[in-house]
């Protein structure tokens, strides 16, 4: 009997546990959706405006797209971009008007408009792209920004990174700010 209840309860447990994670969301806003915005979406996403986590992978079809905790998959409504995607910690690909990871972002960042990122390892495609910290990374955009950098390129009419100094390092690190291209490579 002992082992039969320790079975239930595990099997209780271990059913709570699956619950809390959906294969599908579908949403008008993140309050106004088949399951609550807290629970785990690892497969599709379809809605005007979609916020849920997603540990595994989650594809988010919407206008507006938001990922919340430590989030994987991608942001983009079908064949156009999303107006706006945002996520805490994401990686994967974010393709919109307005891109924001606010926390860090290991991935693809195409945003019409403009990129941000609080940490970036990847890309950052768009008319400005910032990025707070950079640990190897490119930036395409009219406007390029950087605050503390390892192992980036930059290409766009401003380049601008802050903790570059002008020239001093040259070839590994071209200036703290420069037309065209910019560069920082190796150890700071």
């Amino acid at each position: 009997m002992k082992k039969l209840m320790i079975a239930a309860i595990a099997a209780t447990m271990v059913s709570g546990a699956y619950a809390e994670s959906k294969g599908f969301q579908l949403s008008l806003t993140p309050d106004i959706a088949m399951v609550d915005r807290g629970t785990e979406i690892n497969g599709v996403s379809l809605g005007v405006w979609n916020e849920n986590p997603s540990p595994k992978f989650q594809w988010q079809l919407g206008f507006v797209n938001g990922a919340t905790a430590d989030s994987v998959g991608v942001q983009w409504f079908i064949f156009l971009p999303t107006i706006y995607n945002y996520a805490e910690n994401y990686t994967g690909l974010q393709m919109g008007f307005v891109n924001n990871a606010s926390g860090s972002m290991t991935g693809l960042q195409w945003g019409w408009l403009g990129n941000y990122a609080g940490d970036l390892t990847g890309v950052q495609l768009g008319m400005v792209n910032i990025a707070k910290n950079v640990d190897g990374g490119f930036q395409w955009g009219v406007v390029n920004y950087a605050e503390t950098t390892h192992n980036l390129f930059q290409l766009g009419l401003v380049n601008i990174m802050a903790d570059n100094e002008w020239f001093k390092d040259f070839p590994g690190d071209l200036a703290k700010g420069f037309v065209i291209v910019n560069w920082t490579f190796g150890d700071k």
